[in-house]
């Protein structure tokens, strides 16, 4: 079984030696993914709009391991304030309505003020 290591192409994951993501098997873990858009390095204010990067990021990173958001069995939402789960869970639902994994929500700091969230999913590559 050899292991695939998924890059987004920051540098950030060089200086902190990690990957995207990593495929093991049928198994793809996609690390804390947050709603910078990778292509310019910038991040909106609104945490909606960081919502919807976050998952279009996680969607590229799955594409490159065979998956989509279908394939998704788990997934952890990082949030700097509860009151964020309330206005964004409806976009949660709009990206895994059909896949409805286990999902966990944890409130906690992040490493950049400017994020809002961070979300983490582990996908099963489907044979």
């Amino acid at each position: 079984m050899v292991r695939k290591r998924i890059s987004s192409g920051s540098t950030f994951e060089t200086t902190a030696g990690y990957s995207r993501a990593l495929v093991d098997g049928d198994d793809v873990f996609v690390s804390g993914t947050t709603g910078f858009d990778y292509a310019s390095m910038t991040i909106d204010a609104d945490p909606v709009a960081q919502c919807h990067q976050c998952f279009r990021n996680l969607a590229a990173a799955l594409a490159q391991a065979d998956c989509t958001l279908d394939d998704v069995v788990r997934v952890r939402y990082y949030l700097t304030d509860a009151a964020l789960f309330e206005t964004l869970a409806p976009v949660f639902g709009q990206y895994f309505g059909r896949a409805r994994p286990a999902a966990t929500a944890i409130v906690c700091g992040l490493v950049d003020p400017r994020m809002k969230l961070e979300i983490e999913v582990t996908a099963r590559r489907r044979r």
